[in-house]
């Protein structure tokens, strides 16, 4: 029996928000479910799927089917449970697209990019002050932190600070951040001219936080590598790999 992933805790609390979004409880629901979070872990092709989690064919139909829906990303949503918003902490990391994720039927770039890793797509990624994620975009690698910012500041819940890296460094990033109520921690570039006397230091040790959920994201190997052809099957799985770390919460 393959290893498995959901306590009977865990599978009670996860199946409570899946039957909010209207998916059927039917006898085979939890190892098929188990059967998505195992290509999650291991980053097997679908085919690989165990035959215990039931026919490969029928867990990714229902795993595109859901991802096309967007329920997974609405599944995290609802497992986020009293999140400490004090702080938010953002930060982007680079994913390497493995070749098999190439040749989508698609005009669309599918949020694969070109950078000097090669072909790679981004995971902009929110936490809050527990290190817990709360948003996150999906780009093309060639898009940088600051240009991304934007939308996702935009999704953000209201907060007292946004700490980023340099990479963040832009007025419209720090007006963007005050226009929503909330102090822009973000340290200046070497050469700027209005230096760091404003930065809040003992705050920005902490951005380790949202460094520590990319850690804890990148165990599971279909996050540490894309192997999706789809952005929002990319998504869906990192939507996944997210609400799991608030099923314990």
């Amino acid at each position: 029996m393959p290893r498995l992933m959901l306590s009977d805790e865990l599978w009670s609390k996860l199946k409570e928000i899946m039957l909010q979004e209207r998916i059927y409880n039917k006898p085979t629901l939890r190892m098929m479910v188990e059967g998505m979070l195992y290509r999650m872990r291991t980053g097997c092709p679908w085919r690989d799927l165990p035959g215990q989690f039931g026919d490969w064919n029928s867990v990714f139909k229902k795993f595109n089917s859901w991802s096309a829906q967007g329920k997974w990303l609405r599944i995290f949503r609802g497992l986020i449970r009293e999140p400490d918003l004090e702080w938010e902490f953002i930060d982007g990391s680079y994913v390497k697209a493995h070749q098999h994720s190439a040749g989508a039927c698609t005009e669309e770039s599918q949020a694969i990019g070109k950078s000097r890793a090669g072909n790679t797509t981004k995971v902009h990624l929110a936490v809050d002050a527990y290190g817990l994620p709360v948003e996150f975009e999906i780009t093309g690698g060639e898009v940088n932190d600051c240009t991304a910012a934007a939308e996702l500041i935009e999704k953000l819940p209201l907060s007292e600070a946004v700490v980023g890296d340099k990479g963040y460094d832009s007025e419209r990033v720090r007006a963007q951040i005050e226009r929503k109520g909330a102090r822009a921690v973000i340290p200046r570039k070497r050469n700027s001219v209005k230096g760091n006397d404003d930065m809040d230091w003992g705050l920005y040790k902490c951005r380790h936080l949202v460094e520590n959920a990319f850690a804890r994201l990148k165990q599971y190997r279909a996050i540490a590598t894309r192997y999706d052809k789809l952005k929002r099957n990319y998504e869906s799985m990192v939507a996944m790999a997210c609400g799991y770390l608030w099923l314990p919460m």
